[in-house]
């Protein structure tokens, strides 16, 4: 699952080839849901202890590029008080381990599908409205309206999911996936405050430490579910295991540092409508998910919200870039 809260500062690539990152990284983060899914068919692995083995594998494989860049070169460090920066790697981390818990879960209750969509669709209009909240950051009209879109398509997708031969759209899945769209908007907003107050930290170096907190975190709960999967499908299960951590985790990640640095944030939160989108055709093409009607339109109404918000967010920046107001 994709964290769009933190940027590196510091990028040489091009636009083009930023993009392209981006538009990987999407697709990618778009598999792990499918992975979980089949990890779920074919052993006992449950939720927390398949994000366990992410956050280690993730950890393990992040070191690794940390320090393949401080070989090639040395990064600016941000000047950061240490209570600051263990903020930010705390609330990061504890955030992410719901982020990443709560949607496994929701993609074993209700599908990966729906899971995903209602995971990535409420996460910006969470985060619109806790900068509202906690910053006193204003919606705006097309904010408003993003909002209600994203609330009615959760109305749609919780009432008319059931049924008719389609996906299953469970409530407690759906609960799962807002509470994981919950720990997404929490890294969000406390990495926007602490950007505001000059705390803003390098981004792999986070989620490096992040996965390490969330490592520490699981491990009491993941060995009381069950850490060793029991199957006759285990070699299978160790390849989606190391697929989870090395491709949606380790390698989207940082693609995603290197082009965020570069695209408008806008331009990143429709980018990142790759991800549900990509989950949504593995669930129907690979997994045998049907959707309903209901479904499709309450998908639609969420990423319509989420491409409101990021079109709001372009206005936003431009109005203030020609009335001279620092971004």
């Amino acid at each position: 699952m994709s964290n769009a809260s933190v940027v590196p500062t510091v990028s040489g690539l091009s636009v083009g080839r930023s993009l392209f990152y981006l538009i990987v990284a999407g697709v990618a983060w778009g598999t792990a849901g499918a992975a979980a899914s089949l990890v779920f068919l074919v052993s006992d692995l449950g939720p927390l202890a398949l994000s366990f083995w992410r956050c280690v594998g993730g950890l393990v494989l992040l070191m690794g590029a940390l320090a393949v860049r401080r070989r090639r070169r040395r990064m600016p460090r941000a000047v950061e008080s240490r209570r600051r920066r263990l903020l930010r790697i705390l609330g990061t981390g504890i955030g992410l381990t719901f982020f990443q818990s709560a949607y496994f879960a929701a993609v074993e209750a209700t599908g990966l599908a729906v899971g995903t969509v209602v995971t990535l669709g409420a996460g910006p209009v969470l985060i619109a409205l806790g900068a509202r909240l906690t910053m006193g950051e204003r919606l705006g009209r097309g904010g408003v309206v993003a909002v209600a879109g994203a609330l009615a398509g959760l109305a749609v997708l919780v009432l008319g999911g059931g049924g008719g031969g389609g996906v299953d759209v469970r409530p407690a899945g759906v609960g799962f996936a807002v509470l994981s769209a919950a720990g997404y908007a929490a890294i969000t907003l406390l990495t926007r405050w602490l950007g505001r107050h000059g705390g803003g930290g390098d981004a792999l170096a986070t989620s490096t430490w992040a996965f390490a907190v969330g490592a520490v975190g699981l491990l009491p709960m993941a060995a009381a579910e069950g850490l060793v999967p029991h199957t006759a499908e285990l070699a299978q299960v160790v390849g989606l295991l190391v697929y989870v951590a090395a491709v949606p985790t380790a390698l989207a990640y940082a693609l995603y540092f290197a082009g965020a640095a570069v695209v408008r944030a806008a331009t990143v939160s429709v980018i990142m409508l790759l991800e549900p989108v990509s989950a949504a055709v593995i669930a129907v093409t690979v997994l045998g998910e049907r959707l309903t009607g209901a479904t499709v339109g309450g998908t639609l109404l969420l990423l319509g919200a989420v491409a409101g918000l990021a079109a709001a967010e372009a206005r936003g920046a431009v109005g203030r870039r020609r009335a001279g107001v620092p971004a």
